[in-house]
C-alpha cells in the first residue's frame, strides 16, 4: 500500500479534536434545501404518484490532502394522502482513513391543517457504519497516540425523528437524524480516546415569493441552523431567484465560515443539475481552494399539476 503521509494529521486532528469534546459536527451542505430527506424524517412533498430521486457530491477544503468528501443518495415517495416514505444513504470520508456510512429509511405521517397547510411527523431507522484505517501511516513522533493505534470497524444502530409544517409556498423543519450517542473510540490505558456522535439538532425553513402575480420569477430564500453540545451553532443563510421555472442561481452565507454562489437548471422538465461554489473565510482558506458540490436531481412519474406548473417547481424541497 503507499505510504500515507503526516500531510493528513492536520485533517484528521480537526475530525477528533471535535469528537473529543463531543462536538462532533455531521457534513455540510450548501445545497441543504434538497437534501431534506437527509436533514429531517418528517419531509414531505404532497406529490402522489411521483418518485423523487437525488444525489449530492461534495468536496470539502480541495487543495488539502485527506480532506472529507461526502455523498449522499436519497429516493422518496408518498404512499397515501397521509403516508410518505423514502431512503437515504449518507457517505462520509477523510482521505481513506476515516469512513463513516449512514443508511436509513423514513417514514412520515401528514396531517391536514387547512386547504394548502399540512403538519408532518417523521421517523428514521437505520444504522451507521464507521471505520477507520490507519496502515502504512507514517509518523514523526516516536510515541504514538492512542487515537490512532488501532484500526476501527463498527456498526451501530441509529434512529431520528422530525417535524414538518408546509403549505403551497413555505416550509418550517425541525429534527433531529441521530438520536442515539455512539462511540466510535474507547478509553486506552487510562487515556480518554473516546469519540462520542453527539445529537445534531437542525431547524430549517424556506418561502417562494412572486411578484406581481409573475410565476416566471420567484426569489427564495432558506434557512438551516444546527446545533450540537459543545460547538457554536452553525447557521446557513440562502437566497436563490428561479427564472422561468428553468434556471437558478443564488448566494450562500455559512456564518463565520464561508460564502457561496449556487446556480442550476433542469435538463428536462424531470431532471435537474446543480453546482455551488464555497470560499471559506476562516484561516483555512491559506490552506485550501474551497469547496465544491454537485447534486442531481430526478424525478420518476408526473405529479397531478404538472401541466398547470404547480408540481415539481412548487414542491418544498425545491425552496
Amino acid at each position: 500500500m503507499k505510504h500515507k503521509t503526516i500531510q493528513y494529521l492536520s485533517v484528521l486532528f480537526v475530525a477528533f479534536y471535535s469528537t473529543w469534546v463531543q462536538a462532533q459536527q455531521d457534513p455540510e451542505f450548501t445545497h441543504y434545501m434538497y437534501n431534506m430527506s437527509v436533514i429531517n424524517p418528517a419531509y414531505a412533498t404532497d406529490n402522489p404518484g411521483v418518485i423523487n430521486l437525488g444525489g449530492i457530491y461534495r468536496a470539502q477544503w480541495v487543495g488539502i490532502k485527506g480532506a472529507p468528501t461526502t455523498q449522499s443518495f436519497f429516493a422518496h415517495k408518498p404512499l397515501s394522502k397521509k403516508v410518505e416514505m423514502g431512503v437515504s444513504v449518507v457517505h462520509d470520508e477523510i482521505g481513506e482513513v476515516v469512513k463513516e456510512s449512514n443508511i436509513f429509511a423514513d417514514f412520515a405521517y401528514v396531517l391536514d391543517l387547512g386547504e394548502t397547510t399540512k403538519l408532518s411527523f417523521g421517523l428514521k431507522g437505520g444504522v451507521t457504519l464507521f471505520s477507520t484505517d490507519f496502515t502504512g501511516f507514517e509518523y514523526t513522533d516516536s510515541a504514538l497516540d492512542p487515537a490512532f493505534k488501532e484500526n476501527i470497524s463498527k456498526t451501530f444502530p441509529n434512529v431520528g425523528a422530525g417535524t414538518y409544517l408546509f403549505g403551497s409556498n413555505y416550509y418550517v423543519g425541525f429534527s433531529a437524524p441521530n438520536l442515539l450517542t455512539t462511540k466510535h473510540l474507547e478509553k486506552q490505558s487510562g487515556i480518554t480516546t473516546t469519540g462520542v456522535e453527539a445529537i445534531h439538532y437542525f431547524l430549517t425553513g424556506g418561502y417562494v415569493f412572486t411578484f406581481n402575480g409573475n410565476d416566471n420569477l420567484k426569489v427564495k430564500p432558506a434557512f438551516m441552523a444546527k446545533g450540537v453540545e459543545g460547538a457554536p451553532v452553525s447557521i446557513d443563510l440562502t437566497t436563490n431567484v428561479l427564472i422561468n421555472n428553468k434556471f437558478e442561481a443564488g448566494v450562500g452565507y455559512r456564518l463565520d465560515d464561508s460564502v457561496s454562489g449556487l446556480a442550476s437548471f433542469y435538463v428536462t422538465p424531470s431532471l435537474r443539475i446543480g453546482y455551488s461554489y464555497d470560499y471559506t473565510l476562516t484561516n483555512l482558506r491559506k490552506f485550501n481552494s474551497g469547496s465544491h458540490e454537485v447534486f442531481v436531481l430526478f424525478d420518476l412519474g408526473k405529479s397531478k399539476d404538472k401541466d398547470s406548473g404547480k408540481g415539481y417547481d412548487k414542491s418544498p424541497r425545491f425552496f
